[in-house]
């Protein structure tokens, strides 16, 4: 359908276009008509590249999978907010029916020295990968699976990991921190293995490496700003901090 024909919200976007990483980038402005309130914010991309292809023009890249929240592929700024301005949601799970008739939208891509552009709003978040390697999991040999009630966990802990365990290596958390720290993701992994019996033989090395792979990317200190709690699509406490500082203390004193 043609976009002059189709029903629905007009938007003006404002959006980041980089060919490449040694390449400057500009923002580019855009008009699209048609826009309906039942879309996903990656369904209305769709559509504005469906719209550009037909124009021979380039569609602008953007990172997606499963597009139901869990992949953490998604991540760009939406008016200067990581992920958009609704709570515990991620760009995917966010529909234009937040959005009015005429509104103008700023999209780009995250913005961290650890995450550099690849292409648009493409960025770079293996430096994620890498402090995941560093120590972010379990590397004892267990044998078989055993019973799941074989080890009795409290309550409490097991809340605690399954909590930390929801995060899906976004970054939005060091994109929103004005010092593109990645404290929030380093310590949700950490906690989640701490809280597990699976997880001690491994403990007091686990925060050592993972902490200092984290500096070794780039990432900014922790200044307890809360910004990256506010933005985490899996709501994941800042209390996680809290616990990698003392695992890390740990290690250094063992």
């Amino acid at each position: 359908m043609d976009q002059g024909k189709r029903e629905g919200m007009t938007l003006y976007l404002k959006i980041w276009r980089q060919p490449g990483p040694d390449v400057p980038g500009k923002f580019v402005d855009y008009q699209l008509a048609g826009v309906s309130p039942n879309m996903s914010f990656l369904e209305m991309l769709d559509v504005l590249n469906e719209d550009l292809i037909k124009k021979g023009e380039l569609p602008v890249e953007f990172d997606n999978d499963c597009r139901e929240g869990i992949c953490g592929m998604c991540g760009i700024m939406i008016n200067g907010s990581a992920h958009g301005h609704e709570d515990a949601t991620t760009v995917c799970q966010l529909h234009m029916r937040h959005f009015k008739d005429r509104d103008h939208i700023t999209i780009e891509p995250w913005r961290a020295r650890a995450f550099p552009v690849i292409k648009d709003l493409v960025v770079d978040r293996n430096a994620l990968d890498r402090i995941i390697a560093a120590g972010g999991f379990i590397s004892v040999d267990t044998g078989g699976a055993p019973d799941a009630n074989a080890i009795p966990i409290s309550k409490v802990r097991v809340e605690e990991a399954m909590d930390a365990a929801a995060c899906i290596q976004c970054g939005a958390c060091v994109a929103a921190c004005p010092n593109g720290s990645a404290a929030l993701f380093t310590a949700a992994k950490i906690s989640h293995l701490v809280n597990l019996p699976q997880g001690e033989p491994e403990r007091r090395s686990r925060a050592l490496r993972m902490v200092r792979q984290m500096d070794l990317e780039g990432f900014g200190n922790c200044s307890n700003h809360g910004e990256c709690e506010a933005v985490c699509p899996k709501d994941i406490s800042i209390k996680v901090i809290a616990q990698m500082r003392r695992e890390f203390l740990r290690g250094i004193l063992k």
